[in-house]
């Protein structure tokens, strides 16, 4: 007896789930992006559908509403985001000094290549409903944490000088905020300048000072 039917079937419902896999995450790329250029409250599910060019009542057969598509975009562009982050840094050795220039000149790439107006996303404005403030609010703490490990580390060392940890994320993560701003419309060669500069800058938060080498 054949299972051929069989082997058929189950390969058209991966098909299936690959293509319905494919069509979430470009909705949730494209709320991202809209939320990020816009804020909450500006960005309706029309204007996602408009720039997706399909109907209204098919985002519906994904999200059941733009709370809920707001929620989704935040947790896949954050939680996927900050895993790559994760990742880099459970792989990297060599002196936390190299490790940390490594960590930022891969954020702000990712978020000049990849991600321009979603990085706004997480800046917690005051007019985000709570459910979604609240998980930019834990992803942030989480995407805080890959960087203050290493910060903390580089002092602990004596390699790095701060005046305050906490004082001295917030700096820079306010910084790599803006690098699309400055990267983004720039061609491949001079961007990759742009970020190595940015990157290097941004160390010299933690350098120690000429007196203490």
């Amino acid at each position: 007896m054949s299972s051929q039917p069989a082997v058929d079937g189950a390969a058209q419902v991966s098909r299936v789930q690959r293509k319905r896999g494919r069509r979430i995450q470009e909705i949730l790329t494209t709320a991202a992006e809209l939320f990020g250029e816009r804020g909450y409250d500006a960005v309706s599910l029309e204007d996602v559908a408009e720039r997706l060019d399909v109907t209204k009542g098919s985002l519906y057969y994904y999200f059941a509403s733009k709370d809920e598509l707001a929620v989704a975009a935040i947790e896949t562009l954050g939680a996927t985001w900050t895993a790559r982050l994760e990742r880099l840094v459970a792989t990297q050795e060599g002196p936390v000094g190299e490790r940390l220039r490594a960590l930022i000149r891969e954020h702000v790439a990712i978020a000049v290549g990849e991600y321009p107006a979603a990085l706004r996303l997480f800046l917690v404005p005051s007019t985000w409903p709570d459910d979604p403030r609240a998980r930019i609010k834990e992803l942030r703490r989480r995407h805080d944490r890959v960087f203050r490990g290493l910060v903390e580390e580089g002092v602990a060392s004596g390699e790095f000088a701060v005046t305050s940890v906490g004082t001295t994320l917030q700096c820079m993560h306010a910084t790599m905020a803006q690098a699309p701003l400055w990267c983004a419309d720039q061609d491949t060669r001079e961007r990759d300048k742009c970020l190595d500069q940015l990157a290097d800058t941004l160390m010299k938060l933690v350098a120690p000072a000429a007196a203490d080498l």
